[in-house]
């Protein structure tokens, strides 16, 4: 399912977000809304009057937030218009500043991931992890499968088809660590676990804590769907003013440059694909004819409405991973592969403690242009999946919430690294076949799912698909991206103008075609990093926040416990 179908449809399913309706249809979301009996029940703090939309300026067709559609727009539209002018300078700048952070800042991220995934698992494992998404009578919207699935689709983007055969390879030739002298299977371990490491639990992790902080203040708490309702018993009623309006610009600029790494990405290996199955040209302007097609198929999806093509195709898309991952599973022995992918889950175990340590660490090629980066794209990409995911988890436990959101996409990332990561180190080791390590060695890391594909029958077949399911998960991701960075340009509102979703769907796809142009994947890395520095730290104060209001919850839960229990021996007495 396409994530934009979800947040689209909020408007006319649930209406669960309190502050999301009109006057007339506000009702008490859960128990935990009625005012307290007595005056030993604590009170409920961590609600607001205020609604979805007040600070908006209306007129010429627009719907806006002010002053954050402004602010966000006009920056963005600067950055853009600068870059294009001054593609050579706007390099030079991007990769100092790549270079800056990666080498300044790796302990900052690599530190920050460590507390964010202790923190969900101490979360789930306490008190506090039988609190419900919506209230403790709340039913969850979606089944177990669907809802899984869904993790999954928000999650995956151009990841595994772009790294799933790439990075274990990289890892199997250039060993992290520091540990070059292993044998054949030992590095084979190694280079997995470190794969695993950066696309299970960690990452996760950090959807986890935004998704979680978005769907208890907005589901329990009646607050908009905002990111600066995560913050809000830290900064109360102020949050609706300028501490909030940073915050959630802040959230739109890690939003856009998150999805434009991904553009990139995409952009460059589709044109790779092209020019390796149909020998056509590569360079900018491939790229820049690339990113306007999938801008222009976005742009269809928001014009014609989700359910006018794109969704149908995001679910065939979804088929079509399964059909080429299950393709590539019956070329190789089954059940050996999938006994490797328990043994590569020992490994990573295994490896964890050394892959997430940042002192002693000699090997900065691994640490920071790997994991630094993946870090900071991953946190850059929060606010959009986090917003998905607590759109979709109403009625779920805390506890639920976490490992439902922890396990389940990391062990489909996981086996989806197994099946295509180890079957091509498989081959490089043990059937001296070098096309795709070559591939590594002359940086071309766009080829190397083509290269790998090659290896086996229908080679063009399997291909073609491989480059359709790049295009289409850009696509469905501009789609639901736009759509989230206009419900934060608008104050929290799902419906509006149309004009408005087509404006940053536009701006996403100059902001790709802009990075492309002022240095290519290393500008689209440094914008990603920057953009995610100031919203780790937003994160941590989420992480307290989050504390805060499910500490409050459970007291008020308990107190609505022993009220009760008070309650049925008069009741008996009296019958």
């Amino acid at each position: 399912m396409n994530p934009a179908e979800t947040l689209g449809r909020r408007d006319t399913q649930d209406h669960s977000c309190y502050r999301c309706l009109t006057a007339s249809e506000k009702t008490p979301l859960s128990s935990n809304h009625i005012e307290p009996a007595d005056e030993s029940t604590p009170d409920d703090l961590y609600t607001s009057d205020y609604e979805v939309g007040q600070d908006n300026l209306q007129g010429l067709g627009l719907d806006i937030h002010n002053p954050v559609f402004l602010i966000s727009s006009v920056t963005i539209a600067l950055f853009v218009l600068v870059t294009l002018l001054m593609p050579e300078q706007a390099a030079e700048h991007f990769s100092a500043l790549r270079f800056y952070l990666t080498k300044e800042l790796d302990w900052f991220f690599m530190y920050s991931m460590n507390g964010f995934l202790i923190f969900c698992v101490a979360l789930a494992l306490s008190p506090l992890g039988r609190i419900r998404i919506g209230g403790q009578t709340a039913v969850a919207e979606y089944h177990l499968l669907s809802w899984v699935s869904m993790l999954f689709a928000a999650g995956i983007g151009i990841g595994i088809m772009f790294y799933g055969v790439l990075e274990p390879m990289n890892h199997a030739i250039t060993p992290p660590l520091g540990l070059t002298n292993l044998d054949a299977q030992a590095t084979r371990d190694l280079a997995m676990a470190a794969t695993i490491y950066h696309w299970a639990f960690h990452p996760w992790a950090v959807y986890v804590v935004v998704g979680l902080s978005l769907s208890f203040f907005c589901y329990n708490k009646g607050l908009p769907l905002l990111i600066r309702s995560a913050l809000y018993p830290l900064f109360g009623e102020r949050i609706w003013g300028w501490p909030g309006h940073i915050v959630d610009i802040l959230a739109i600029f890690a939003t856009l440059f998150g999805l434009a790494t991904s553009l990139g990405y995409g952009a460059e290996q589709a044109a790779g694909g092209l020019n390796y199955l149909f020998d056509l040209p590569t360079g900018n302007y491939t790229n820049i004819l690339i990113v306007a097609v999938i801008t222009a198929l976005a742009l269809i999806s928001v014009v014609r409405g989700l359910d006018g093509g794109i969704k149908r195709l995001s679910e065939l898309n979804m088929i079509l991973a399964v059909l080429l991952g299950g393709f590539v599973l019956s070329m190789t022995p089954v059940l050996e592969t999938l006994g490797f992918f328990v043994r590569y889950s020992m490994s990573y175990i295994e490896y964890l403690p050394a892959l997430s340590s940042w002192s002693g660490r000699d090997d900065f090629y691994y640490m920071h242009d790997w994991t630094t980066f993946y870090w900071s794209w991953w946190i850059a990409f929060s606010p959009f999946v986090g917003m998905f995911i607590a759109r979709i988890s109403s009625g779920r436990t805390v506890r639920e919430f976490v490992f439902g959101a922890l396990l389940a996409p990391s062990l489909i990332f996981m086996l989806w690294m197994t099946i295509f990561g180890h079957t091509a180190i498989v081959q490089y080791f043990d059937e001296n076949v070098l096309a795709v390590a070559e591939s590594v060695r002359n940086f071309q890391p766009e080829l190397t799912l083509f290269i790998f594909l090659e290896q086996f029958p229908y080679a063009l077949v399997t291909s073609i698909l491989g480059l359709f399911l790049v295009i289409i998960f850009f696509v469905t991701s501009m789609d639901s991206g736009s759509l989230v960075v206009d419900t934060m340009a608008a104050g929290g509102k799902i419906k509006t103008p149309l004009f408005q979703r087509v404006f940053w769907c536009v701006a996403l796809g100059m902001i790709g075609i802009a990075l492309l142009l002022g240095g290519g994947l290393s500008s689209v890395q440094a914008l990603s990093l920057a953009s995610a520095f100031p919203f780790t730290m937003i994160i941590m104060l989420m992480v307290v926040s989050l504390l805060l209001g499910l500490t409050r919850e459970l007291r008020l839960i308990r107190a609505a416990e022993d009220d009760a229990a008070s309650d049925e021996p008069k009741a008996s007495g009296h019958a």
